[in-house]
C-alpha cells in the first residue's frame, strides 16, 4: 500500500504542469495567465539547470601534520594556562564573595526628619547590584575555564 502511495506522489508533480500565456494591453500593461488570453501568447519555458552539490574539500596530503609528542606538550601547556587562570578566578570569587557580604552587611540608610533610621532600599540596591554582578562574572569564568579543562585529553 505505501509503495502505491509513493509512486502516485512521485507524479504529482509532473500533473501540476501548467501552459503560460502572457498578454500586454495597449497601455503597456503585462497580464501572465494560465488559461488562453485574447491577444496572448503562450511561453514555453526551458526547465531550470540543476546543478550538483559543491563537493567537500578532502584533506590536503600537503598539510602540515604534527607528531603526538609535539601535541601533547601543546595539550599540556593549554591544560597549565587554563588551570592558572581557574585559580585567578577563584581567588577572584573569594574577594568578590567578601565584597558583597560586607556590602550586604552594611545597609544604606538616612535619618528621617523626625529622628528616626530609615534604610535606603534603592541606594543599597544602587550597591549590591555590582558586586553581585562581579560574583556571578566570576561564578561563569569558572564554570567556562573548568569546562576547557574537562575537553583537554589527558
Amino acid at each position: 500500500m505505501k509503495r502505491y502511495l509513493f509512486a502516485v506522489l512521485c507524479v504529482c508533480p509532473l500533473l501540476v504542469q501548467a501552459e503560460i500565456y502572457k498578454a500586454v494591453d495597449a497601455d503597456g500593461h503585462v497580464t501572465y495567465s494560465s488559461t488562453p488570453i485574447k491577444g496572448g501568447k503562450k511561453l514555453i519555458l526551458e526547465p531550470l539547470p540543476t546543478m550538483m552539490p559543491a563537493a567537500k574539500p578532502h584533506a590536503n596530503e600537503n598539510f602540515p601534520k604534527v607528531d603526538n609528542e609535539t601535541q601533547r606538550g601543546r595539550d599540556e601547556t593549554r591544560r597549565k594556562i587554563l588551570q592558572d587562570e581557574l585559580n585567578t578566578e577563584e581567588k577572584l570569587l573569594a574577594e568578590a564573595r567578601q565584597n558583597l557580604t560586607e556590602g550586604e552587611s552594611n545597609p544604606e540608610v538616612y535619618k528621617g526628619t523626625d529622628g528616626r533610621t530609615y534604610r535606603n532600599v534603592a541606594k543599597y540596591d544602587e550597591k549590591i547590584k555590582p558586586l553581585q554582578d562581579q560574583v556571578d562574572l566570576h561564578n561563569n569564568n569558572i564554570a567556562a575555564l573548568k569546562t576547557e579543562l574537562s575537553r583537554l585529553q589527558k
